[in-house]
């Protein structure tokens, strides 16, 4: 009998529940527990990060996409001895600045008066590799997942994102190992940012760059990304 692989934490982006590792779950449940952070209920990196903690087994490995790096960087400053190894999918290491929060501020404003369907829609315009564009049950997807989440959540979410720190002078103390994956075409997340991250954990990090993939690379890449995951699990 085969002793259990450490348990798996999932960090969703922003707007993203469970669904968005819905095509790799069935791989990566294999013989390893999974836990999904609740991500929508904080406005604050620290507290969504704690919640996260809280909840997670004592050792497990973290993998977050977009926002949901955001939030591995903040477990990572304050329990590092709990993460056995880390994947940071389509994700920046950068703070949020006043130009990124004036976006923010205005799809706030937008959820706030009752448009949030105009927010999703939005998004979407970001979300996946233009070619993707006209992809309706993609489509469906991304907005089932932001139903999901709900504006009030959305909203939550926003300001953490928009009071986080920057995570680049942490990267050199992170030393377990590291996947850092980014669609070629992620117009959020670009791959010189993957690449920053990648460059500032140094040895440990393994960067991937994914061919005519956007910034939703576990569902526009669901297959290459499972095999990057277990790859690096294994």
């Amino acid at each position: 009998m085969h002793a259990m692989s450490e348990p798996l934490v999932l960090v969703p982006g922003l707007n993203c529940s469970a669904a968005l590792y819905a095509p790799q779950w069935p791989a990566l449940a294999s013989g390893r527990p999974i836990l999904v952070a609740d991500h929508a209920r904080d406005e604050t990196m620290t507290d969504i990060a704690r919640r996260l903690l809280a909840a997670a087994p004592e050792r497990f490995a973290l993998c977050g996409l977009s926002m949901g790096g955001y939030i591995a960087f903040e477990v990572m400053r304050q329990a590092p001895q709990r993460v056995t190894r880390l994947a940071l999918l389509d994700t920046s290491a950068k703070g949020a600045t006043p130009e990124t929060n004036a976006a923010r501020e205005q799809m706030i404003a937008l959820a706030e008066k009752g448009a949030f369907d105009n927010v999703t829609t939005l998004l979407w315009q970001k979300l996946v590799a233009p070619a993707r564009l006209t992809d309706e049950p993609l489509r469906l997807a991304v907005r089932a997942m932001a139903d999901e989440i709900g504006p009030a959540g959305f909203v939550r979410q926003q300001k953490a994102i928009m009071s986080r720190p920057d995570s680049r002078p942490g990267l050199s103390a992170i030393t377990v190992s590291t996947l850092v994956l980014v669609g070629e075409e992620d117009a959020l997340t670009p791959p010189a940012e993957a690449r920053e991250i990648a460059d500032g954990i140094g040895a440990n990090a393994r960067l991937v760059v994914l061919p005519g993939c956007g910034h939703l690379s576990t569902l526009e890449a669901p297959e290459i990304v499972t095999k990057e995951l277990l790859d690096w699990l294994a």
